[in-house]
């Protein structure tokens, strides 16, 4: 099957058929598929082997790369593509392909005459595994799912967040040919390009993580490549209770509102699980009802039946053919949703989404990157106005409080934490001001000894909030009530 690209292989017997292709090596083919500097990705059984997606920091400084290592894996890799047919291996499922690949190189191995010990040939293994077949040395980063963010600063440097604390991983490539090579294969995927003449991309993997790539010459130290990973496993409201980030009766709280179809946009810093806390808020819409998500890269996880997800394309080479948020925003009013659902609002397109809130699309999300639930309504006002609208102040505002019902702050603390630190009522309009009142919000009561964040999500004691008739009409009012009344006994 797999030839050397003609009449000469490798038989999956072990020796050469033909000539062997040790005769004359040559350096590896790094645009095609660059050797890597990957921690391996155990996906057979060997003894040294740490469990599957939790790559052993031990077994790492047990075995330290070195020149040689390179050397050697370079020159198996030159072998192994000059041997192996890849149109044909495109051809295999995944599994399949990773054993051709290993048959071969073990053959490779052993006609080269390499000095490895058996964990030596398996890492290697893996790593040219990892470099033909998927992401090099990001395979362990990625398989691994107490990672948040893995950031790439060019070949010589990665960095992980772990816990919520950023800390240097030992991954790293061979060269930035290798790495923006690896970035290429991933932003191609999703029909998009990275290259000198396009030098910033926005993708997603195919698992919904979230991919930036900025490449020479605007990155000056080689390509810089950020993603922000989602875990396998999707995150519930009631499993934010168990990690603190807000209290069960905020969670219910946050049930109701989801429920009752309020207008809801979901404010944060970068990092401060946004993204996330919509994916829990979107459990709530009954799964009947029609959802039409908008994204810059397709990344919600949304476990309705009845979803059609948009997804933005930035303009080609010739800069056309571009297709932009406000673009999707006004298709999808056209398409008979009944909820609106809003990956992040950067710029003139919450105009549209809070002119959708306002013609019957209740229940609509967003996130929108701000501080606190005020800096939010200002950064809406702003973002109104960068659209060349000469609408006067106060009828943008009333434009705002007549479509937002609640605004959910999303914090992540200085000790890594995150955290729900207000759920907030918009109200309505006195004179020229929005009026909004919080239901519940997170009071800092100090830090333990190991510098975690001490504090307490309160309730506001408001009485009977501003959509309390909503909640009746979905017979939700004696919970919300319920809920309200443990909130402030908590206080």
């Amino acid at each position: 099957m797999f030839g050397r690209r003609g009449n000469e292989g490798f038989g999956k017997s072990g020796g050469p058929a033909g000539h062997p292709p040790q005769a004359a090596p040559a350096p590896a083919p790094v645009e095609r598929a660059a050797p890597a500097a990957a921690e391996p990705v155990r996906e057979t059984a060997v003894a040294v082997a740490p469990p599957p997606h939790q790559p052993s920091p031990i077994a790492r400084k047990k075995m330290p790369r070195t020149e040689d290592y390179y050397d050697t894996k370079s020159q198996v890799f030159s072998a192994l593509i000059d041997t192996i047919d890849l149109s044909q291996l495109a051809k295999l499922d995944t599994e399949s392909a990773r054993e051709e690949i290993r048959d071969i190189v073990n053959d490779i191995i052993t006609i080269k005459n390499f000095a490895m010990s058996i964990s030596e040939q398996e890492e290697l293994l893996d790593d040219i595994c990892n470099d033909v077949l998927g992401y090099g040395p990001l395979e362990p980063l990625l398989a691994r799912d107490d990672i948040a963010d893995i950031m790439v600063n060019g070949a010589g440097r990665t960095y992980i967040e772990v816990a919520g604390k950023v800390q240097e991983s030992e991954i790293r490539f061979r060269d930035n040919a290798q790495l923006l090579s690896i970035c290429q294969r991933i932003v191609s995927q999703v029909g998009r390009r990275v290259d000198e003449s396009s030098p910033i991309c926005d993708a997603r993997l195919p698992d919904g993580s979230r991919v930036n790539v900025i490449a020479p010459p605007l990155a000056i130290d080689g390509t810089a490549l950020t993603i922000r990973k989602f875990k396998k496993d999707k995150l519930t409201l009631d499993q934010l209770v168990k990690f603190g980030s807000i209290t069960q009766e905020g969670s219910t709280l946050l049930q109701i509102i989801g429920r009752v179809r309020c207008n809801l946009v979901i404010s944060g810093g970068t990092g401060s699980g946004k993204t996330t806390l919509l994916n829990c808020m979107t459990r709530y819409i009954d799964t009947d009802e029609r959802v039409i998500t908008c994204e810059d890269s397709a990344e919600l996880q949304l476990q309705q039946p009845h979803v059609v997800r948009l997804e933005t394309r930035p303009p080609n080479i010739e800069g056309e053919g571009e297709i932009t948020m406000r673009d999707l925003i006004k298709n999808c009013l056209r398409m008979r949703p009944e909820r609106i659902i809003v990956g992040e609002v950067r710029g003139p397109e919450v105009f549209d989404l809070l002119q959708a809130m306002n013609t019957g699309h209740d229940g609509s999300m967003g996130t929108i990157h701000a501080n606190s639930p005020r800096e939010c309504l200002s950064r809406m006002e702003s973002m109104i106005a960068m659209g060349g609208y000469t609408l006067p102040a106060k009828t943008v505002r009333e434009i705002i409080a007549g479509s937002v019902d609640v605004i959910i702050q999303a914090s992540r603390l200085r000790d890594g934490s995150r955290r729900i630190t207000h759920v907030t009522e918009v109200v309505g309009m006195e004179g020229d001001v929005i009026v909004t009142q919080d239901l519940m919000r997170f009071e800092m009561e100090g830090e333990d000894a190991n510098g975690r964040i001490i504090g307490r999500h309160v309730g506001t004691g408001i009485g009977k909030p501003h959509f309390w008739d909503r909640a009746r009409y979905f017979n939700e009012e004696r919970r919300l009530a319920s809920t309200l009344d443990l909130m402030e006994k908590v206080a």
